[in-house]
């Protein structure tokens, strides 16, 4: 019989009433039912926990689906139609785009299944099952196991298991700890690798805003994009496109409403968060504040600056760079949002009072002093250790790694291993090279060389000068001695000699790789150098000061639960599907500035700027605005409203997710964050924290009335249809049913005047 505390602790976490807040928590749906569905229904849910989460009848978690691993879809068709936000679709929208069809810019909707765009390399992951094994992966592990012990057997168990729930590569399966790794589930998925672009707006719209408006609230994007989900005859994954597939047939899709929301009104979103860390210690937090946010700042500004400059030079260079430049100012933001928002919030402060509360709790009973007595310690410690080389951690990853032409070279680091074994292996050099080609074809079709060259100059300079001397490469000696520490004139011998900077010599090295070429090439000379010092001389010390951080940490977040033991925490975000719930909520953003809970199409008509490109609205799209053509996507006021806030959790990874009503029906897209809570990742603040939506009747409005694509609208199962404004004996849907199934009932309503409700404040 086990008698240790961590299973006590264990034990009385499971048996725990659910006591949790409705705003917080992203939580898994395998246990709705039991933490979560009474208070869900306090606050207007009137599904069952079954039709949330069911492994053996369809049910809600169906028609979710992970798209190409980073974002969140929902089908909102029987023939696997497939809503997103835009920037998810960025990419494949951009991939499709010449300067003469330029998709981004002009917007598409597919006039038929046939002219829908074929994506490879995309996929969804649809969740079948999952299952706590946490039992199975610690079974016998005790607080005396050797921590190198206990690691290889966790990781040897967690790599079992999901091999045996693929059943030979029917499905895909892994088992992601939580909690520190306290707990462990199995989650297992159906890949569909046959995904194709169904429709998208204009880059104006879908993009409305642009960085000024990223993280915002009030905001007035139609932050959507449509794809379409195929299978072969039998409703099967296949593995890309193939000849005969058809679309595929969810067990579920979700019911399309046009009823509007109301402040208080229930609100779920489903999807696959990124990551959060809200277990993350004061020292972390410190560190991320100090150093780690700053430096990621400094240098993804640098590269931002050099592409924008070079994109409004050359229109062809900014849609090369526009996925990437959108990718990487939506995280450059961010970063500097968290910070101010750290320090405004005093976040390492109330972490560090919440410790000083933790070590009292423990150094009141002996046992738990045995158990966590030095756990904080530990913690400081690792931190103190990693604090002397994070820095050169974060210039690998952000300046070393965020120049194309090194990032790139990084990848034929395995061939080179290859080609400078005694008996070089011909069959695994030719499958190196050969997938090598694909990276090869991605990197050329979207890069220039010149604005790299920018790029590398700039991030290297900045290497130079801020990482430590001791902690530098010993390439940097060789710039010092021969280019007197001038990154801009090695850029120029890098750029003129590698073969690297052009398709053809690439693939033409490819063709025939040798070592003596590969190894003078100063682009590869470069990350080589830089690869070998992180691996020798920065990695070890990180791995060495990291080494009791693991264990420290599983045993901090254990005591926070055993010591908070009334309170039902939910797990750390891991891209895992999860569901969170809250009420739509407007807020008081500062002093005397309080927001409204949505926003109408008179902001976006407000916000116009021809002269500013992240302001510019289509011309269409003003007529129609001006003329308040907004048909039955109109609110009951008369107005269009294009966006909305509740208070659900959400992250990175949520973007896409479709927000629920308490019927089960589809009322709006999960697209953004607000700023004033853009700690929310480190720590939860239920006053600020807002999800902010695109209304669906303003995504139908963008599909149907602008986009002229109204056989995507009658694709959906469209429910609460109406009232509309000015028209009287409409013809209603009222869903009787989760699956939409609807009767039409008559309905009298009286036309509304008066102005559209205000878009900001």
């Amino acid at each position: 019989m086990l008698k240790s505390s961590w299973l006590k602790a264990l034990l009385l976490v499971l048996l725990l009433p659910a006591v949790a807040r409705a705003d917080e928590g992203m939580w898994l749906p395998l246990f709705v039912k039991r933490l979560n569905h009474a208070d869900m229904q306090k606050k207007g849910l009137k599904l069952t926990a079954e039709e949330i989460y069911d492994v053996n009848n369809s049910s809600l978690k169906d028609a979710i689906v992970q798209l190409g691993g980073f974002c969140t879809g929902e089908f909102v068709s029987k023939e696997g139609l497939l809503l997103t936000n835009h920037h998810c679709g960025y990419d494949a929208i951009q991939s499709h785009s010449t300067p003469q069809k330029n998709l981004l810019s002009d917007g598409f909707y597919a006039t038929t299944k046939t002219d829908e765009l074929k994506n490879p390399g995309l996929f969804v992951d649809i969740l079948v099952r999952m299952e706590d094994v946490t039992g199975k992966v610690l079974e016998g592990i005790t607080p005396q196991t050797p921590e190198a012990e206990r690691a290889q057997l966790v990781q040897k168990r967690q790599q079992e298991m999901a091999n045996a729930a693929k059943e030979n590569g029917q499905y895909v399966a892994y088992v992601r700890d939580m909690f520190a790794g306290n707990e462990y589930y199995l989650f297992v998925y159906q890949r569909f690798g046959d995904v194709r672009l169904v429709g998208a707006p204009p880059e104006s719209v879908g993009k409305f805003g642009g960085d000024t408006d990223n993280w915002m609230w009030p905001r007035h994007t139609g932050d959507f994009s449509l794809f379409r989900v195929y299978a072969s005859k039998d409703n099967k994954p296949t593995a890309g496109y193939q000849e005969g597939n058809i679309p595929y047939m969810p067990k579920k899709h979700l019911p399309v409403s046009l009823q509007g929301v109301n402040e208080g009104d229930f609100s779920m979103v489903f999807g696959f968060p990124g990551r959060t860390q809200r277990f993350l210690p004061a020292a972390g937090l410190q560190l991320t504040l100090d150093e780690s946010n700053p430096a990621r700042i400094k240098l993804r500004d640098t590269r931002l600056k050099i592409w924008k400059a070079d994109g409004d030079q050359d229109p062809n260079v900014r849609l090369k760079y526009a996925s990437k430049y959108a990718n990487i100012a939506n995280y450059w933001k961010y970063f500097i949002g968290q910070n101010e928002g750290m320090k405004r919030l005093k976040t390492v402060d109330q972490k560090t009072a919440e410790e000083r509360a933790l070590m009292q709790w423990i150094a009141a009973d002996q046992a738990r002093g045995q158990q966590y007595g030095s756990v904080l310690n530990d913690i400081n410690q690792a931190y103190a250790g990693m604090r002397q080389y994070n820095l050169s951690s974060v210039y690998m990853n952000e300046a070393a790694l965020g120049t194309e032409i090194l990032a790139f070279a990084a990848r034929l680091r395995p061939l080179h291993n290859l080609l400078k074994s005694e008996s070089p292996d011909q069959a695994a050099i030719k499958k190196a090279t050969d997938d090598l080609k694909e990276p090869t074809e991605e990197l050329f079709k979207d890069y220039n060389a010149a604005t790299d060259k920018k790029v590398f100059a700039a991030l290297m300079q900045l290497y130079y000068t801020d990482v430590p001397k001791n902690q530098q490469p010993e390439i940097f000696q060789t710039v010092a001695k021969q280019y007197g520490g001038s990154m801009q004139k090695y850029a120029d011998e890098v750029f003129s000699k590698s073969f690297l900077t052009s398709k053809a010599k690439t693939d033409q090295f490819l063709q025939k790789p040798t070592l003596p070429q590969l190894e003078n090439d100063p682009a590869f000379k470069m990350i080589n150098s830089l690869f070998t010092n992180y691996q020798q001389n920065i990695a070890p010390k990180m791995q060495a000061a990291q080494a009791g951080l693991v264990r420290a940490n599983r045993l901090y977040v254990a005591a926070i639960r055993e010591k908070n033991s009334q309170k039902v925490y939910s797990p750390d975000a891991n891209s895992t599907i999860r569901l969170s719930y809250g009420s739509v909520r407007s807020y008081e953003g500062r002093d005397a500035v309080k927001y409204s809970f949505f926003t109408t199409a008179q902001g976006i008509l407000e916000k116009e700027d021809p002269t500013n490109p992240e302001f510019v609205v289509p011309k269409k799209q003003i007529e129609l605005l001006k003329a308040k053509d907004y048909g039955r996507f109109a609110d009951k006021d008369g107005t269009l409203h294009t966006a909305f806030i509740t208070d659900n959790d959400i992250t990175g990874g949520n973007s896409g997710s479709p927000v629920i009503n308490g019927r089960g029906e589809l009322i709006g897209l999960a697209f953004d964050g607000n700023w004033e809570a853009m700690t929310g990742d480190l720590a939860y603040d239920p006053e600020l924290k807002r999800c902010i939506n695109a209304d669906i009747r303003y995504v139908l409005w963008c599909i149907e009335k602008l986009g002229g694509a109204k056989h995507l609208v009658d694709e959906m199962t469209v429910v609460n249809n109406g009232p509309n404004p000015g028209v009287s004996n409409t013809a209603q849907m009222v869903p009787t049913s989760l699956d939409g199934k609807a009767t039409k009932v008559k309905i009298k309503t009286k036309k509304k005047k008066g102005e559209p409700a205000p878009a900001s404040l």
